[in-house]
């Protein structure tokens, strides 16, 4: 039997593009429902999942600290934002300039985690011609 750590960081990879497609729906979900009375926006934290995670392992290498993440444990939970005052009438939190950049950004995060992930696959393509 072969033990190997060759999917580490392919695994944590795809965990936190799963996170950043769920945070992209949310935001969708935000900007839909801009207008709704008494909606409350939806978002998710991956980044304190990840670093909580990685925090338990606080004097090793990054190597070893992702060897060691439970993947189990990085599944954030969605939050609703209510904390986030709104200065509407109608109790609507949802600032639409500030999800569509919001929007934007994770797109951008979401494509470079994916070519993260292509280029995780494409070095072990290398290592085994």
């Amino acid at each position: 039997m072969i033990s190997t750590n060759a999917f580490d960081y392919i695994n944590v990879l795809d965990k936190a593009a799963d996170a950043s497609w769920t945070r992209e729906s949310l935001i969708a979900n935000n900007i839909a429902n801009a207008d709704t009375p008494g909606y409350k926006r939806q978002d998710i934290d991956f980044q304190t999942t990840l670093k909580n995670e990685l925090g338990r392992y606080k004097y090793t290498s990054l190597d070893k600290k992702i060897q060691n993440v439970d993947l189990t444990q990085l599944n954030p939970e969605i939050y609703t934002d209510s904390a986030n005052y709104s200065y509407r009438l109608d109790g609507n939190n949802v600032d639409i300039d500030t999800e569509q950049v919001e929007l934007a950004s994770e797109q951008i995060k979401y494509q470079a985690l994916t070519t993260s992930i292509t280029s995780e696959f494409q070095r072990l393509q290398t290592v085994l011609k």
